[in-house]
């Protein structure tokens, strides 16, 4: 595997079930981990990994912004971290935009929905 180098801003953001994401390095083969800037939706979806985990890095949001874990609120503000392992239902609550990293690097083929979602 050779060193990456992705510019965030410049990849073009999908849908996902939080918002919208920016990925880099998921498709880098031998890569360990992948890197998302999410902007968080009003409409975010509860869902969980089996195999992903996930560490939020919040770097901004509104007042009152959470991430909801397993059913529980957790709130949240510009630099708190939040680690995710796999078969833990979650979503964010509110307006943020977080960097999400991904181990092992993410796969649509991961993300599983309790009900239609």
């Amino acid at each position: 595997m050779n060193p990456q180098v992705a510019e965030l801003a410049a990849l073009e953001p999908v849908r996902c079930p939080c918002g919208w994401a920016r990925r880099a390095f998921a498709d880098v083969p031998g890569a360990p981990l992948s890197v998302h800037r999410v902007e968080i939706a009003t409409d975010a979806v509860a869902h969980y990994h089996k195999t992903h985990t996930e560490t939020y890095y919040v770097l901004e949001c509104e007042p009152g912004a959470a991430i909801e874990l397993n059913g529980a609120l957790t709130p949240v503000k510009p630099g708190v971290a939040v680690l995710i392992p796999p078969l833990v239902r979650h979503r964010a609550v509110g307006k943020m935009v977080i960097l999400n990293v991904v181990v092992p690097p993410f796969d649509p083929a991961d993300e599983w929905f309790d009900s239609a979602g």
